[in-house]
């Protein structure tokens, strides 16, 4: 309770506090009541920074759980999982800055990898990842994709292995193929741990910054620009302490009513095995 009151209640009752204030980060504050709110909602930049997080949210979210539950699936009863589980997990644990940097190099339009295995093995002209304002949101939302498919997939997989296999004996004898097992038994009773990845990937994804930081600077044109990018330009460049925090303030609650928001559609889709 100490360590809950002192890093994360008390640093989120002065958010609030100073979303209220005029502040430079050094000197006096001065009161501004909801100035600073209004201010955000009528920046282009701020606005612009929600279209492209939403944007980054649905590119990453729908497509990581998929992938990872089919990852799950396959790596579940699969000879030398262990070594396979390790091989998707290794791009959690690694730093997302290195991992930036490196794909900084791979999406390079005139000399990175992917375009050369493009033009050898396809004869065609890669497109400009990180250049093109069309393009740069979606090779960053490829990035985001593989390096948190490791955790998604290990939160699946601890599911899969909660799911008793009498249900999947009882289908095979009743003629289900491996297809109707899976939309049948599979999805639904995953459906708890899908709530949950869910909730933490449109968490996660509200909250992008290294990639973008890293690897595009919120270019080209903005394109890239996201809300965290957004709250540190304005506290860090701009220095307009209350201005950020009041981004902040409303970045919190957007992602609280998203939560809300599927904790109330949960009752309707997730089944949980003793119901």
């Amino acid at each position: 309770m100490v360590g809950l009151i002192i890093f994360s209640l008390i640093p989120l009752i002065m958010a609030f506090a100073i979303s209220m204030m005029n502040w430079d980060g050094f000197g006096e504050k001065t009161f501004a009541g909801f100035d600073n709110f209004v201010s955000q909602f009528k920046d282009e930049e701020f606005r612009t920074a929600i279209v492209n997080t939403l944007y980054y949210t649905v590119l990453t979210v729908p497509t990581g759980i998929l992938l990872a539950m089919l990852v799950a699936v396959g790596l579940n009863k699969v000879k030398g999982k262990v070594i396979y589980r390790l091989i998707y997990f290794m791009p959690t644990i690694t730093m997302s800055v290195a991992v930036a940097v490196v794909f900084m190099w791979l999406f390079n339009a005139d000399f990175g990898l992917i375009n050369l295995y493009l033009k050898e093995w396809f004869g065609i002209q890669g497109p400009k990842w990180l250049t093109d304002t069309r393009i740069v949101m979606p090779s960053i939302a490829l990035l985001s994709i593989w390096m948190g498919l490791g955790t998604n997939m290990v939160l699946f997989l601890a599911g899969l292995q909660g799911i008793s296999s009498s249900y999947y004996e009882a289908a095979q004898i009743d003629g289900a193929t491996k297809w109707q097992q899976m939309r049948h038994i599979t999805v639904p009773l995953l459906s708890p741990t899908t709530f949950f990845v869910t909730i933490m990937s449109i968490i996660g994804s509200f909250q992008v910054f290294d990639q973008s930081f890293v690897m595009t600077s919120g270019g080209p044109a903005k394109a890239s620009y996201t809300i965290v990018f957004h709250i540190y330009e304005t506290a860090f460049v701009d220095f307009t302490f209350g201005k950020s925090t009041a981004s902040a303030v409303i970045l919190f609650i957007m992602i609280l009513t998203v939560t809300l928001f599927q904790m109330k559609m949960s009752k309707r889709w997730v089944h949980y095995e003793d119901q």
